[in-house]
């Protein structure tokens, strides 16, 4: 019995830059998803949010970044990538947005962990943006 692999479309080195990109994001997501959701109660006490909305954003997370990874094997991750760009993009403006209009009760450290968040998506949306533009 042998094993046979097959270097298809993946194996093209000018999207490794998006791929890796997309599936650090993926992994930040996904990490920061669990911690959140696991430690909801007692970052809840410290973000100024309740118990539900911090799980709730855990899941959320959780579930983007399980989803993102998958999207990061696809063949047509040129138009991922733009799109994962441009979410992320809509994403920290959005939340800087929330943060500067006091919608949410954050504390200090929410704010500070929000605003660490934006830094962090704005940071991993200008890696993808790096491997979108190496594709074109």
């Amino acid at each position: 019995m042998t094993a046979t692999i097959s270097h298809g479309p993946l194996s093209d080195s000018s999207d490794s830059l998006l791929r890796f990109a997309m599936r650090a994001d993926a992994t930040v997501c996904a990490g920061l998803g669990l911690m959140l959701a696991f430690a909801a109660d007692p970052l809840s006490r410290l973000s100024g949010l309740s118990a539900t909305a911090e799980w709730l954003a855990g899941a959320a997370l959780g579930g983007y970044g399980a989803a993102l990874y998958v999207l990061a094997a696809a063949s047509f991750v040129r138009r991922v990538g733009v799109g994962i760009v441009a979410a992320n993009v809509v994403f920290a403006v959005a939340a800087v947005a929330v943060v500067a209009a006091g919608v949410l009760p954050l504390t200090g450290f929410g704010v500070a962990m929000m605003l660490a968040t934006v830094a962090a998506t704005l940071g991993l949306a200008y890696v993808q943006y790096l491997g979108v533009r190496r594709l074109a």
